[in-house]
């Protein structure tokens, strides 16, 4: 019962997040304030990549048949791709983002001193799922996944994945979230050979030990090109998500002819390291809805304070400082519908609006605001400037 309060789809539609529609199965559209929550996302995420050293790329959607072969993924999953043919020419839709990363690293000669190089992409990808199975955010056709791609040397690796792994908990333990760890190992169809799996799975489960993380082993759950470590999230009604995920790749570096000049001047084959926190934002942000139960922080929330004028009288003023509060970057709404304060404060908790802003005679005369917490209720009258700076604290310590 508690699971179906916060369902995602009840409440997306509720907060107008998102909505789905006949004209695409399983392609998601989001709402204006869908956009914001999701644009929220993703600036964090590009704050904490550029902090953490990684390069952002963007790579096309569709690229030549060829390109799929090349990576084998036209031989292990050719059933949940789309096609196109374009001037004679047979396309796919990217199902995942990680040739794209290939062609930009071979794009031009490498050193060794260029490595670790750390590739991050928001990269809009398309899978076919049945029809039957998707739900929501949670289960899409086209999403996006934020992706990164390491080009490494061996000795970096262990390094690398360690650094990968305090990523993933700045993340997760940002929004809340407590977490499990497992090791997923070499599935029945798998390339390359047994010794250079055994040699990946190695390699990550060195690393798990190494840091003293508790984790199970998954077998036979690795992707078809390397051995994974996953992280499933807990959310607050402790259901269990599977989400981050760090992919140890000897494969594709190798089928794509990728070389770095070492530093005895020969070309030498970097180890891809194949790596997603939020797995897909689309997916994290159904995980959020819930967890929440729609009731964001204040950074999060697509409305954060909305403007009660008590009548029309104090409307005027209600407009200048829903003007006050947009410049400093603050979202706001007024509500000047002639409805009684009450049912527009009930209304606002309802839409789950942090904060509400009431005006009255004195505020208007004082140039001040009677600030109301959507959990606490009445917090007293301050100046525009304090409401102001408030929130300023309030949002960038959630960020």
């Amino acid at each position: 019962m508690e699971a179906e309060k916060i369902n995602h789809r009840k409440l997306g539609q509720e907060l107008e997040l998102f909505t789905s529609m006949e004209e695409a199965p399983g392609m998601p559209f989001f709402l204006p304030n869908g956009m914001v929550m999701r644009n929220e996302l993703e600036s964090y995420w590009r704050r904490k990549h550029q902090r953490a050293g990684y390069q952002e790329i963007k790579t096309p959607i569709m690229m030549k048949q060829e390109l799929w072969e090349q990576s084998g993924h036209w031989n292990h999953y050719h059933e949940n791709m789309y096609f196109s043919n374009v001037d004679e020419q047979n396309y796919a839709i990217k199902p995942m983002n990680c040739p794209g990363a290939i062609l930009v690293f071979n794009s031009k000669r490498r050193s060794y001193r260029e490595l670790p190089l750390r590739y991050a992409e928001l990269g809009l990808v398309h899978r076919h799922e049945l029809s039957g199975s998707l739900n929501g955010l949670l289960r899409v056709r086209s999403f996006t996944q934020d992706d990164a791609h390491l080009f490494v040397m061996a000795d970096q690796i262990e390094a690398e994945i360690d650094k990968i792994l305090v990523l993933i908990d700045e993340f997760y333990s940002h929004f809340g979230f407590d977490y499990k760890v497992e090791l997923s190992t070499r599935p029945e169809e798998y390339m390359g050979s047994q010794e250079m799996w055994e040699r990946a799975e190695g390699a990550l489960e060195s690393v798990l030990k190494n840091k003293g993380v508790n984790y199970q082993i998954n077998p036979g759950d690795g992707a078809f090109y390397g051995p994974k470590i996953d992280f499933h999230i807990l959310d607050s009604l402790g259901r269990s998500w599977q989400c981050g995920t760090v992919q140890l790749d000897f494969q594709m570096p190798q089928k794509f002819n990728c070389a770095y000049v070492g530093e005895d001047n020969k070309l030498h084959l970097p180890i891809m390291i194949h790596r997603a926190i939020f797995g897909s934002v689309e997916r994290f942000m159904a995980i959020l809805i819930e967890h929440f139960a729609g009731d964001f922080p204040l950074w999060l929330s697509p409305v954060q304070a909305k403007i009660i004028p008590i009548s029309d009288s104090h409307a005027e003023y209600a407009d200048y400082v829903k003007s006050q509060l947009e410049e400093a970057g603050i979202r706001a709404e007024a509500d000047f519908r002639t409805e009684k304060m009450g049912l527009k404060i009930r209304e606002a908790a309802k839409q789950k609006v942090p904060y509400m802003l009431v005006i009255g005679d004195k505020e208007m005369e004082q140039q001040s605001l009677s600030l109301r917490k959507r959990k606490e209720g009445n917090i007293g009258v301050m100046s525009i400037e304090e409401v102001i700076e408030r929130f300023i604290n309030e949002t960038n310590g959630g960020r």
